[in-house]
């Protein structure tokens, strides 16, 4: 099931599945998405795609592609790197990524597989750890480099969690949908010219192995994200750099799940 958070054309919060051929109508999912809830029969109009959860919290990890790693000089991890994004930064599908007036000049874009966790998991093991996931979604860690590499002292989350640094949806897509995550196409393309282009068979670590990994330093709550790590072909390594600048717009695919795309702005 593809599911859709939405603002009706009437100003109602719903959760709706999406319905084929009808991108603009969702069935009216009633119930709690993380609990139990129930697909109706009712169609709504979308006014507004909203992200796909609100999450208590966002876990992300760095240097989780092989080729990544590789094109920031870096080691490869022995175990997932972690670092939070303010829920502040979420944003969702074609909402404006704000380039902020506080001064980074150094934005770049990053394509992720996102999950989204189901139920609380603590310690679990990684062959039960997919029991934990509820689904998938596309994710773009929007990354101020200046201020996660030099005005940080390389302390990410500040650089990382700007108003609007994270771009989720546009659906939460359920785990039946998609067997095997670690199989997935991935691109960004920025106005137009294809970026980033990998495939979540590159990651180091399994979906699995990351669920079970952080679960094991910290209870991962219901509607938890995770974006799981982005491939090469990222802005600052590039020569010369790429990054983001008023009048763009980025968008990120993965294979089964959609595009998630979003303009850019500077900050009025």
């Amino acid at each position: 099931m593809k599911i859709v958070r939405f603002v009706s054309e009437e100003g109602a919060g719903l959760y709706g599945a999406f319905e084929p051929g009808e991108p603009d109508r969702a069935r009216v999912i009633e119930g709690d998405v993380l609990g139990r809830f129930t697909l109706t029969t009712r169609i709504a109009k979308i006014g507004r795609i909203l992200p796909p959860v609100d999450p208590p919290n966002i876990l992300a990890l760095g240097f989780s592609y092989g080729r990544h790693a590789g094109e920031t000089a870096s080691r490869a991890p022995e175990s997932p790197v972690l670092f939070i994004k303010g829920t502040n930064s979420l944003l969702g599908p074609g909402g404006t990524i704000f380039l902020p007036k506080a001064g980074p000049e150094e934005v770049d874009y990053e394509a992720e597989l996102a999950l989204v966790i189901g139920k609380r998991a603590k310690n679990v093991s990684p062959e039960e750890a997919m029991e934990f996931v509820l689904g998938y979604t596309c994710g773009n860690d929007v990354s101020a480099r200046d201020w996660q590499m030099r005005k940080q002292k390389q302390q990410w989350a500040r650089g990382k969690s700007f108003d609007t640094f994270c771009p989720l949806g546009p659906f939460l897509v359920t785990k039946d949908e998609i067997p095997d995550p670690n199989r997935l196409r991935i691109r960004s393309i920025l106005n137009g010219k294809v970026m980033q282009d990998s495939s979540t068979s590159d990651m180091l670590f399994p979906v699995a192995q990351i669920v079970s990994d952080l679960s094991r330093s910290m209870t991962l709550l219901p509607g938890t994200v995770i974006m799981t790590g982005t491939p090469e072909g990222v802005g600052f390594v590039r020569k010369p750099p790429v990054f983001l600048q008023h009048g763009d717009v980025i968008t990120i695919e993965i294979e089964k799940i959609g595009e998630l795309t979003n303009p850019v702005e500077r900050e009025p």
